[in-house]
């Protein structure tokens, strides 16, 4: 195995095989065929006409588009084709900081292949052996990715609050982490991938956090997310994540980036630097 393999993993999804779906005449995602054929019960929200599917121009308002779509989808998670349903509204729009076209179910995103924003923040201390770092380990009842390694810190990022915030909101609920020691995260960049999995697509975009923690701190976590925080010295970090996929897919490149930010990754000692660098950011 290989970092670069992470990246790859990440990078799965072949956009040839989707069709397209707008809203207002811009594209917000991609559609699996199977699932334009369910979508077709609803003539009065989708136009499944040609090679694209739209939201019907008479849904022309934020509005109107996010009270008509809660039906299909509802009834779509009745009979099983959207599982895992939370009630937490995503923004949908074709770049962040644009206005949102409209508001979706999270569960709902990856099977309209919409893009989604989140959360990762990898927090570390200072040891006069070198940098560790803390890292989760999933719930093993939690219904996506059960039991697998994750940041110390990650979360989806839903409608209505900024990224710090959210942040700064599951530092609390994940890692006991006081709002005045959360808010001294760095933002260190954008992460983006095009992953598919059996729900769909997902080209999504991580904004990514450094977080150094004092050495006498210990994360804990308080909303029943995570199993257990240990603490790593970094060298195990990298070879765990170069040798295994023990990570959360997405939470690999999270890690590969602060590798590379903080010189354990570096043109000299990794033949794949450059695939990999200009990986973790894949273009539209």
């Amino acid at each position: 195995m290989s970092y670069l393999d992470h990246i790859r993993a990440c990078n799965n999804a072949d956009l040839s095989r989707f069709v397209p779906f707008l809203i207002d005449g811009q594209q917000v995602g991609w559609l699996r065929p199977e699932f334009v054929s369910k979508l077709s019960n609803w003539p009065e929200i989708f136009d499944v006409a040609g090679d694209v599917v739209s939201i019907m121009p008479a849904l022309d308002a934020f509005e109107s588009r996010s009270s008509a779509l809660e039906r299909p989808l509802r009834a779509l998670a009745t009979i099983g084709l959207i599982d895992g349903w939370r009630d937490e509204p995503y923004p949908v729009m074709p770049e962040w900081g644009d206005a949102p076209l409209l508001q979706i179910e999270r569960a709902a995103v990856p099977h309209f292949g919409i893009r989604a924003w989140g959360v990762h923040m990898n927090g570390y201390v200072r040891r006069e052996d070198g940098l560790h770092m803390w890292i989760a380990t999933r719930a093993r009842d939690k219904p996506t990715y059960p039991g697998m390694l994750d940041n110390t810190v990650a979360g989806g990022q839903p409608i209505g609050i900024t990224p710090r915030d959210n942040l700064i909101k599951e530092c609390g609920e994940e890692a006991g982490i006081p709002e005045s020691l959360a808010a001294q995260a760095k933002p260190v960049g954008v992460i983006s991938y095009c992953h598919e999995t059996l729900d769909g697509a997902k080209p999504d975009q991580m904004f990514c956090y450094d977080l150094e923690m004092p050495a006498d701190f210990t994360p804990v976590n308080t909303d029943g997310e995570i199993d257990e925080f240990e603490l790593w010295p970094i060298d195990r970090v990298a070879a765990r994540v170069r040798d295994s996929f023990d990570f959360k897919f997405n939470c690999n490149l999270a890690i590969i980036d602060f590798l590379i930010r903080h010189g354990y990754l570096t043109p000299e000692n990794e033949p794949d630097y450059v695939d990999i660098v200009l990986g973790l950011r894949r273009p539209d």
